[in-house]
């Protein structure tokens, strides 16, 4: 408004008109957190499905290749690697034998080792994860050829080469 002109509505008015901008912008910034309040908590528990499904994917995938390792052995004596590094490079043949591309982290706990379940001669059949979270999936979990109970914590669920 130029100055020198009287206001139009009185000075009352627009002493009152002040701070609307204010109370709407706080206003709106307080919808916005009590949506991302409420957003947070499902997009952290859909990243923890994510990852259990993860889990399950790839340790369906070492159970797979410990058992093609051990389907692999030349001879009549098959048997198991005593490291999951030779599951990478088939050190038994003359050519270049895969049995898994890289060795997979563990999703649900990154940067820890996996733990190992080894036979009686102390090669490894199958892998699980050392976490001790609790699974989101409460019913028991299918594995290759075998099924689990409902398990408490992830170390619970083993992923272990079917038997021959």
């Amino acid at each position: 408004m130029p100055v020198g002109k009287p206001c139009r509505f009185g000075c009352k008015h627009r002493a009152s008109r002040r701070g609307h901008t204010l109370v709407g912008a706080l206003f709106l910034l307080a919808l916005v957190s009590l949506g991302l309040a409420v957003a947070g908590p499902i997009w952290s528990q859909q990243t923890h499905r994510e990852r259990e499904q993860e889990l399950l994917r790839i340790g369906r995938l070492y159970a797979q290749a410990l058992a093609s390792y051990r389907q692999a052995s030349p001879g009549s004596a098959q048997q198991y690697p005593d490291k999951l590094e030779a599951l990478l490079l088939d050190t038994r043949f003359v050519g270049a034998v895969r049995h898994l591309r890289k060795l997979y982290p563990d999703p649900v706990n990154p940067g820890q080792p996996w733990g190992t379940v080894q036979d009686a001669r102390g090669r490894i059949i199958g892998v699980y994860s050392l976490s001790k979270a609790a699974p989101l999936a409460q019913h028991p979990i299918r594995f290759s050829d075998a099924s689990s109970t409902a398990a408490r914590r992830y170390t619970d669920w083993k992923f272990v080469a079917p038997p021959p």
